[in-house]
C-alpha cells in the first residue's frame, strides 16, 4: 500500500528511450496531436498495450470463459469509439496508439474545424470555451466517446456590459 496522495506512474517508458528512429517517432506523433510531453504518448501506449494483454490472455482462455468478457471488452471500445460495431478480438490485437490520440478531446476540436490547429484546440480547451452536452471541459485528453462527439460544441463568448451603461450614478 502507498500513500494516498502521491499519484502512481501512469506509463510505461520505452526499454531503448535513445534511438533514433523511435524518437523521431514519438516526436511525429507529439507534433501531429498537439501532445504536451512525450509522457503524454507514453500513457496511451502503455494503454494500448494493457488493452491488446486483455485480448491475448482471452485469447488463451477456452469460449465458455471467455464470452462474457470478451463481449464487455469490445463493448466498452466500440462505445469509446475506438473499434467499429463488427469488431473483433483480433481487430482489438492490431490496434495502434493513433485510435486513441484520434478520440482525444483536443483532436476532435481540431478536426472537426472548432480550431485553425492542434495548439489552438488545446488552448480553446484550457481556456474553458469547449462545452460537450452544455458542460464546459477544461482538460484537452478528455476521452471523447462515440455518442458524445456530435454534442462537442464551442461556449459562446459571454456578453461583455459597455462602460458607459454601467455608469449609472
Amino acid at each position: 500500500m502507498g500513500d494516498p496522495k502521491k499519484q502512481r506512474k501512469k506509463y510505461e517508458t520505452p526499454r531503448h528511450p535513445w534511438r533514433r528512429a523511435q524518437i523521431q517517432d514519438e516526436l511525429k506523433l507529439i507534433g501531429d496531436y498537439g501532445l504536451r510531453n512525450k509522457r503524454e504518448l507514453w500513457r496511451y501506449r502503455t494503454e494500448i498495450s494493457r488493452i491488446r494483454g486483455i485480448a491475448r490472455s482471452l485469447l488463451a482462455k477456452t469460449e465458455t470463459e471467455r464470452t462474457r468478457t470478451q463481449k464487455e471488452l469490445l463493448s466498452s471500445l466500440i462505445q469509446l469509439g475506438i473499434l467499429s460495431e463488427d469488431a473483433t478480438l483480433d481487430h482489438v490485437l492490431d490496434l495502434d496508439v493513433t485510435r486513441l490520440l484520434e478520440r482525444r478531446l483536443q483532436t476532435v476540436v481540431a478536426r472537426t474545424g472548432m480550431a485553425k490547429s492542434m495548439h489552438h484546440a488545446r488552448q480553446l480547451i484550457t481556456h474553458g470555451h469547449v462545452q460537450i452536452g452544455g458542460r464546459s471541459v477544461t482538460t484537452p485528453s478528455y476521452m471523447v466517446r462515440r455518442d458524445d462527439q456530435p454534442e462537442v460544441t464551442l461556449q459562446s463568448s459571454p456578453v461583455k456590459e459597455d462602460q458607459s451603461t454601467r455608469k449609472s450614478s
